[in-house]
């Protein structure tokens, strides 16, 4: 049974059962409110009749009973009998079949003569002298009552039935339809396509399904951003790669050939410094990918100007051998907040490499932090010759390398790692003017 079935199946029974239990409710509640009534009839006609008997005697009473019942009704029972049952003025069966006892509300059959045999009523008996007085109705209005509710309420469940079915199919062929657009642009990301998207009926506040949809589209897109970064990746790395390489192998030929023993050593000593090339580039697309692939249960509290004030310690003698000024400035000390601790460090030590390599013609190198509205600020300032806003998108890139340093070592890797790490904490990276210089910056919020 397919799954638009079983929902159609479930949303008859749960009608069909929801009705059952209303058109029962309402019977029982109808039929309850019924005999109510007439105990408290009956009760009451009772009390006045022997009200009358008080004062005036059986005479009285007689007159009472004639004055209460319209001629030819026969949904009034008014009687009085003797001790032995047997009836002396009113309309009642001619011989009483029930117990001669006070009886304040009871329901039961009043005789066995003619149409009184299957005929119950609801009746009151009570002493009046020697006497009894009787008082009640037959049940055959109450039961004609209940008669026509049941046909309504019958008429009511196959309605509500047939309101089921219809609601069932509808709500399956929605549901169907819903799931079927999902299943679709799965199967379409099954087979490479991830460009396509579920449409969402109402975004925002949608029901179950749109938020699924959004949620799916999000993976989707995420996951179209990562096979696209994934492609660039790949061919970046085998392009980058490639001069390297080649270098790697034409001093490698070239070392083989070399008869001198010192030449040989220094052309030795070539092919490291070609090798560690290749090594860190291969490092550093590892970390960018660990980075990316961290989970916040990572995270630990840690104190962001602690942090600074440990990789400034870390790097102060580095730039003073350098010949630069290095200055750390911590304007705020916000509380400690979940960070990836490792990685962090990482991040802001190749902010601060990339500051040393590119902007030490300046002579003065500042780490800041500083709490703005938008997060907590991590920035390293240089005095060098910047990048242009125009580089700057490229510089972010993954072996995006600017002109001006084509010329120094490097893979072109070390922002995108910081990217990365800006990423995994919901925060973001960027580069501003110095004037003269460069801000790096990294946000967390």
């Amino acid at each position: 049974m397919t799954i638009s079935a079983r929902i159609a199946l479930l949303s008859i029974m749960l009608a069909l059962i929801s009705n059952l239990v209303l058109v029962g409710f309402i019977w029982k509640q109808t039929s309850a409110d019924a005999i109510t009534a007439l105990h408290r009839e009956i009760v009451e006609q009772a009390e006045a009749l022997r009200a009358v008997w008080r004062t005036g005697a059986l005479p009285a009473l007689a007159d009472a009973i004639t004055d209460a019942r319209e001629p030819g009704d026969v949904t009034l029972v008014l009687a009085i009998f003797d001790a032995h049952g047997r009836r002396i003025a009113g309309y009642a069966p001619g011989h009483l079949v029930v117990p001669m006892v006070d009886t304040p509300f009871r329901i039961g059959v009043l005789g066995h003569d003619g149409r009184w045999a299957s005929r119950e009523a609801g009746y009151t008996l009570h002493p009046i002298g020697t006497d009894w007085l009787l008082v009640g109705r037959p049940l055959d209005l109450i039961e004609a009552q209940q008669v026509a509710i049941e046909r309504a309420l019958a008429l009511a469940v196959a309605l509500s039935l047939m309101l089921g079915v219809g609601t069932g199919l509808v709500l399956a062929r929605y549901v169907g339809g819903r799931l079927n657009t999902i299943v679709a642009v799965m199967d379409a990301a099954g087979e490479g396509d991830l460009s396509r998207r579920v449409a969402l009926v109402r975004a925002g506040d949608g029901d179950a399904f749109d938020r699924l949809a959004a949620r799916l589209n999000a993976m989707l897109g995420k996951i179209e951003q990562l096979m696209v970064e994934l492609r660039v990746v790949t061919d970046s790395l085998a392009h980058d790669l490639r001069s390297p390489l080649a270098r790697l192998r034409t001093k490698t030929e070239h070392a083989v050939l070399i008869a001198d023993p010192a030449q040989r050593e220094a052309a030795l000593g070539g092919l490291l410094v070609e090798t560690d090339l290749v090594m860190r580039m291969l490092t550093m697309v590892i970390e960018i990918s660990r980075s990316e692939s961290v989970t916040r249960d990572r995270f630990t509290p840690v104190a962001p100007a602690d942090l600074v004030e440990e990789i400034g310690e870390l790097y102060a003698p580095v730039a003073e051998d350098g010949g630069l000024r290095f200055v750390v400035r911590i304007e705020d000390r916000p509380a400690p907040i979940p960070l990836h601790r490792e990685l962090m460090s990482q991040a802001l030590s190749n902010l601060i490499d990339n500051a040393l390599k590119h902007g030490a013609s300046g002579g003065e190198l500042t780490l800041r932090l500083r709490v703005r509205a938008d997060g907590i600020a991590f920035q390293v300032e240089d005095r060098g010759p910047g990048i242009a806003e125009s580089d700057r998108a490229q510089a972010l890139k993954r072996f995006g390398r600017l002109d001006t340093a084509r010329t120094t070592p490097g893979a072109g890797l070390g922002m995108a790692l910081i990217e990365a790490v800006a990423r995994l904490h919901g925060g973001r990276f960027e580069l501003a003017d110095n004037v003269p210089g460069l801000v790096a910056r990294l946000v967390l919020p």
